[in-house]
């Protein structure tokens, strides 16, 4: 059905440019819509976001948010409050092995041969099964390779080879939709970094690839006749993918579409499934566990003739019952990268409560003499953080992530740069005001927010820099319960931490995707 429907998307976007010169008018101006004897600005009729391979769609709405059962582990770091996710996309299943060596098998083609350290860097570090006291070199051997395991999730992938799985895949899935319209051609016989198919690289008219037969017409008079590439505002090209926010991934684990009565839920579950036990209470499956995890110290599945969740390490990825959304293994069998930055306070005084999210770091492309800067060994476009604007009231400085963290750039958010906080925090914490001086890249510390965390999470940093707290501004969330927790982290409430840039054989991933447009989806 996903690909009929996929399928017919690209049908309609067809019709769509072949009947360009349909005379649809202007309610503003009167002129004709799509063509060239009118100034040629064309209107796409392609309204409704496609399901993409892979995902489904997860109908948004409010919730609680948080435990809903006692913290067992007295962390407070997720108190119930209420928060409005608006309608995503999220991977039908964790993203499997097979699914993960498709992604180094092309990145290894594409930059092998000229930039070997990028393709270095995302394969999945297979030596996370070892153990000090424990045998697992045939999971190190033959985890990730072998076809065995190919439908089970990869695993030992940090956050930062995670985000590039996503960006890969969003390349790879817009380039075969203008293939496929023949807009583009595939040319995969002497594929180069260089002249690789990258969404940004191609909307910013800088795509080395060869064009197809079918050239999108421009109706623009001064084009003289040429073709042109698509836009945006065709509604071809689909958004990224991307891993899903903290407050996006507990509201689809708990599917709670499927316990809704009009505006009203009549059960806040535990679970990604209704009731609060870890067992079936269907009649034919009656007793079954729903979830892989770890029962008991020393009893990982059970019994011999009587496994009681089969799985000692991983499972495929669908092998339990899905929940209301359709989505697998939302609790147990491996945990999952989220986006967010990691505070154990996830909900700030001042927070928002629609879409919240922590990380946010705002990029532009680099341009030199007016156009974008491309780099000639990758063919990848160059960001920079975007510039502090003082004009705008939404936000005055590129990187976020110490926002309302009651830290001082949070209090003093004039960014005037006269604060205190430089001297406070090269002398070690001293409560001396003195006048700041600048950094050594010539901006206030207020534009560091690295600086700011060392103050909020090392205590007299400059003095006793041995005593310090795990969480900073690269520890990332992760969610769900894996094959080696116990019971009380299949609660889709609970959270945990962990270094994005390092790996684990209990943490995998799985995309999601914003849904663009109407929030109640193709009805």
């Amino acid at each position: 059905m996903k690909i009929l429907k996929f399928s017919s998307f690209l049908l309609v976007a067809l019709l769509v440019f072949s009947s360009c010169g349909s005379k649809k008018k202007s309610a503003t101006t009167g002129w004709d819509y799509n063509s060239s004897e009118w100034g040629g600005f064309e209107v796409s009729s392609n309204n409704e976001q496609p399901t993409n391979p892979g995902l489904v769609f997860i109908e948004g709405g409010s919730f609680n948010m948080g435990y809903v059962t006692d913290d067992s582990r007295f962390q407070w770091n997720n108190t119930a409050h209420t928060v409005t996710v608006s309608s995503f996309y999220m991977d039908e299943t964790e993203v499997s092995n097979v699914s993960y060596r498709e992604f180094t098998y092309w990145m290894q083609r594409a930059y092998g041969e000229e930039y070997p350290e990028r393709v270095k860097d995302i394969y999945p570090d297979t030596n996370c099964w070892r153990d000090k006291l424990a045998w697992r070199e045939s999971f190190v051997d033959y985890y990730f390779t072998s076809p065995v395991y190919d439908e089970y999730p990869v695993v030992g992938v940090s956050w930062e080879q995670a985000n590039k799985y996503c960006a890969w895949r969003t390349d790879r899935v817009n380039e075969k939709i203008l293939v496929d319209m023949g807009v583009i051609v595939l040319d995969q016989t002497d594929l180069r970094g260089e002249t690789a198919f990258q969404t940004d690289v191609y909307l910013a008219g800088q795509f080395r690839g060869e064009s197809g037969k079918n050239e999108l017409t421009n109706l623009d008079p001064a084009a003289g006749g040429e073709p042109r590439q698509a836009r945006r505002e065709d509604g071809i090209l689909q958004p990224s993918y991307r891993l899903p926010t903290e407050a996006e991934w507990e509201f689809a684990a708990l599917g709670m579409i499927g316990s809704t009565v009009d505006e009203r839920i009549i059960e806040h579950k535990t679970y990604p499934w209704a009731g609060h036990s870890l067992r079936s209470a269907n009649k034919a499956y009656y007793g079954q566990f729903l979830a892989n995890f770890k029962r008991s110290r020393g009893d990982a599945m059970g019994v011999a003739g009587n496994l009681n969740d089969a799985w000692d390490y991983t499972a495929p990825v669908k092998w339990y019952f899905p929940n209301d959304y359709g989505l697998y293994h939302m609790a147990g069998n491996v945990s999952e990268w989220c986006m967010d930055v990691f505070r154990k306070d996830v909900d700030p005084v001042g927070g928002e409560d629609v879409d919240p999210f922590r990380g946010n770091v705002y990029k532009a492309p680099v341009y030199i003499d007016d156009e974008i800067a491309i780099n000639d060994t990758t063919g990848s476009i160059e960001y920079q953080n975007e510039d502090v604007d003082l004009n705008r009231r939404n936000y005055r400085q590129a990187n976020n992530i110490n926002y309302l963290d009651g830290d001082y750039a949070s209090n003093i958010y004039d960014y005037d740069g006269q604060s205190a906080i430089t001297e406070w925090v090269a002398t070690g914490g001293d409560d001396e005001e003195e006048e700041a001086s600048d950094d050594e890249e010539g901006g206030s510390t207020l534009d560091n927010p690295d600086s700011v965390t060392n103050m909020m999470y090392h205590r007299n940093a400059a003095r006793q820099s041995d005593v310090t707290s795990l969480t900073n501004n690269k520890v990332r969330v992760v969610k769900g319960g894996s094959w080696k927790d116990r019971s009380y982290w299949m609660q889709a409430g609970t959270r945990r931490f962990y270094d994005q840039d390092k790996s684990t054989s209990w943490i995998g991933f799985r995309c999601a995707m914003d849904r663009i447009g109407s929030r109640a989806g193709m009805k």
